[in-house]
């Protein structure tokens, strides 16, 4: 297989498991569940860095390597995006964590996200919702489903459009707060 038919194989089944992850298709991501019940084999790695913009915490890893899950990463990453007024985690939706793999490949950058919310816990949630108009009672962030996030260097604006070009789930754009809100729920978008 020469260079350029590998990238696209890898391009390609990148794709299709982040499509197949949301529909629920691939043993060991199943739709409605953060947790992954068995390992999926992907090719190549997969790096991430994040910036909690409320905890000041900085993290960048590679948490899958050669087709593997790093369980270890997976724990650091679990950890930064932990409900931050609670201090609670969750194992965050593997799926999500390749759709930020891949939209940081399509906006073409190596900085990190910076979070705004991740995980949360119902009773944050709860508390959020009946504050403002704008927080589902139902979200998927208190399944490890969505992540609220910024892009240094690229506003929220220019990022919405390739967000939503993954058809990878739910993509907010919330232009007030310069963030992006992404998911593996449903495609949709507003």
């Amino acid at each position: 297989m020469t260079l350029i038919d590998r990238r696209r194989f890898i391009s390609g089944a990148a794709g299709l498991v982040s499509a197949a992850a949301v529909s629920g298709t691939i043993p060991g991501i199943t739709m409605g569940t953060a947790s992954a019940a068995a390992p999926i084999r992907l090719p190549g790695v997969a790096r991430l860095s994040f910036v909690h913009l409320h905890t000041g915490e900085k993290l960048a890893l590679t948490f899958r390597k050669e087709g593997v899950y790093d369980k270890g990463a997976l724990a650091e990453v679990n950890n930064i995006l932990r409900d931050w007024r609670t201090g609670e985690a969750v194992d965050m939706d593997l799926g999500l964590l390749e759709l930020l793999v891949r939209l940081r490949h399509k906006l073409d950058t190596k900085g990190p996200f910076e979070i705004i919310s991740a995980y949360r816990a119902p009773a944050t949630n709860a508390a959020l919702a009946a504050n403002s108009g704008g927080v589902a009672k139902k979200s998927y962030h208190m399944r490890g489903m969505a992540v609220d996030v910024r892009v240094p260097g690229i506003r929220a604006e220019n990022v919405y459009p390739v967000a939503r070009g993954l058809k990878a789930g739910g993509v907010g754009l919330y232009r007030k707060n310069d963030f992006v809100h992404v998911d593996t729920g449903p495609v949709r978008t507003w």
